[in-house]
């Protein structure tokens, strides 16, 4: 059945990817479903002017993608060029109507990008209703910031 071939296919494509390259960077965006052939094309373009090897995969049906980044840490500045690429990943995904995380959350990694996504105002509120369950500041210190 040629569904049970794309499933298969989804499945194999971050081991296969894993080995072209020492270093696999996985990411998520998610944008609006009409907006995810523009969206393919933009990682594409932003692979080429990055010089960086990326695929894409993910789940159609919510608009989640994830450009996936596999490079040698024997090439001096490929981290630097996969994270240049990535920003630039995630500021298309917001222009585009969507927005920097459809799965994994935005944690560590993504926080540089969230006051970009959410705008000061929203960004405020997560830190009264931070303040108001944690006044002491005890829980995940700093992930918020000031």
């Amino acid at each position: 059945v040629e569904s049970d071939a794309l499933l298969a296919a989804r499945r194999c494509s971050l081991p296969a990817l894993a080995r072209l390259a020492p270093i696999t960077m996985l990411e998520d965006v998610t944008v609006p479903r009409p907006k995810l052939a523009e969206m393919v094309a933009t990682i594409d373009a932003i692979a080429v002017r990055h010089d960086v090897v990326c695929a894409t995969f993910g789940h159609a049906g919510d608009g989640n993608l994830h450009p996936t980044i596999v490079f040698d840490p024997d090439d001096g500045d490929a981290r630097h060029r996969a994270e240049a690429a990535f920003d630039e990943v995630f500021h298309a995904a917001m222009n585009l109507g969507g927005t920097i995380t459809g799965e994994h959350g935005v944690g560590a990694a993504k926080r540089p990008w969230l006051n970009a996504r959410l705008g000061d105002d929203q960004m405020a509120l997560l830190r009264r209703v931070k303040s108001a369950f944690d006044p002491a500041g005890i829980l995940n210190p700093g992930k918020l910031g000031s």
